[in-house]
């Protein structure tokens, strides 16, 4: 059998190094500046210190190349990897594999000239830059990018760039965006008409408006707003016309990222679940005495390892080369709304103290919300599932390659 469900030893010698580093390390920090109220400088102070030690014991950019100073890893390991750092605050952060700069050194590797990836993709590497990707637009679907108004027109040597943006997460303190435009606004097919520039922050009109207020207040998702923004044709990411393209290139193995990462939230929020349903005692018995209380597990339980189970297959196919796009399409569907059921049996279970935020329950739930419209919203998701399950159909008489294409 080539089945084997057991990861080969160096990437579970990352996993149990990162679990290490996060457990030994970072937590203990981050527990002593929280029960000490300590100032947001203190904080800064001690998270790049911390950035300096995952980085002198090898624990940084899993996800890059070696020749770029990352491990050179395959996105299982890297699965593996974010699965633990999440589980701590800040932790994919201090090994440099978060999002929105995770997802931009993949694009700027795959899609960067060299020039563009020495001044731009080497110092996200080193943990030197910071950046954003600016594609969703207030005024139309963000789940429909063929719909973009920004617009760039090209003017001799250079591109202008005007438009309206929101939800660029992370442009606070980013050195440079990734800004998908309109070039090609009569091109015949609808996904060729954008494409995709390398845009310094403190070009002359980049305007961050304000930081958009969500479910969790500041979130961090800045509104922004490109005014005769000029950038040099070389700033010009992949080709002309190839934006979608590249946009889609970008957040397939970011979906999955986020599945990462959630995977550990779930566990976390599964693991409290059980830890309190088993201390506390209510109406005659430990609420895990309780039928309704186990279903609650049991139904967690199903759905994380059934998570698991889609997060290394589909990781699997792009380690492959094989095509993946349903498989990521159905993991990120499956696992967001996994996230979102679990932490919110977790907080029921918890009552009055997982709705306070002396737990962190109720910031999970906030932020699980969110998982379910980030890189395509459910529907989006379904719809494009249903999509490959009729063309598998129509073209093999099977819906089989439509969902994993497995020996079953």
């Amino acid at each position: 059998m080539a089945i084997d469900f057991t990861f080969p030893d160096d990437v579970e010698d990352a996993r149990m190094l990162v679990k290490k580093f996060m457990t030994d390390t970072v937590k203990p920090r981050m527990d002593d500046l929280r029960d000490r109220g300590a100032p947001g400088d203190e904080w800064r102070k001690v998270i790049y210190e911390l950035r300096d030690v995952a980085k002198n014991r090898g624990l940084w950019a899993p996800h890059m190349p070696e020749e770029w100073g990352g491990m050179g890893l395959g996105i299982t390991a890297v699965a593996a990897m974010s699965a633990e750092a999440v589980k701590t605050p800040m932790g994919p952060y201090l090994i440099n594999c978060q999002a929105p700069d995770e997802g931009n050194m993949h694009t700027l590797l795959h899609f960067g000239t060299a020039d563009q990836k020495e001044k731009f993709l080497r110092p996200l590497c080193e943990g030197t830059m910071r950046s954003c990707f600016s594609m969703t637009e207030p005024e139309v679907a963000g789940s429909d990018p063929t719909q973009i108004q920004t617009s760039a027109v090209r003017e001799g040597d250079e591109w202008v760039i005007n438009g309206h943006k929101w939800f660029t997460s992370g442009a606070h303190g980013a050195d440079f965006a990734i800004v998908i435009a309109r070039t090609d606004p009569d091109a015949e097919i609808a996904q060729a008409r954008n494409s995709a520039f390398i845009v310094p922050t403190d070009a002359s009109g980049f305007e961050i408006v304000r930081d958009v207020s969500t479910m969790g207040g500041g979130g961090g998702h800045p509104e922004i707003r490109y005014t005769d923004v000029r950038v040099p044709a070389e700033n010009m990411l992949g080709e002309q016309g190839g934006g979608h393209k590249l946009g889609q290139v970008r957040l397939g193995p970011a979906r999955l990222a986020h599945c990462m990462r959630w995977i550990g939230q779930i566990e976390q929020a599964l693991e409290m679940l059980v830890d309190r349903a088993q201390k506390r005692y209510a109406h005659g018995s430990l609420l895990s005495e309780k039928q309704g209380i186990q279903w609650m597990m049991s139904e967690s339980a199903l759905e994380l390892y059934s998570s698991k189970l889609m997060v290394l297959h589909a990781a699997y196919k792009i380690e492959n080369g094989m095509d993946f796009r349903s498989e990521v399409s159905m993991a990120k569907h499956h696992v967001a709304n996994t996230l979102w059921k679990t932490v919110d049996r977790a907080l029921q279970v918890h009552g009055a103290l997982g709705y306070s935020n002396d737990s962190p329950l109720a910031q999970m739930l906030i932020s699980a919300r969110w998982a379910r419209i980030a890189d395509g919203s459910d529907e989006v998701h379904l719809m494009r599932i249903a999509d490959m399950v009729m063309r598998s159909y129509n073209e093999t008489g099977s819906v089989n390659r439509a969902v994993g294409e497995l020996p079953l």
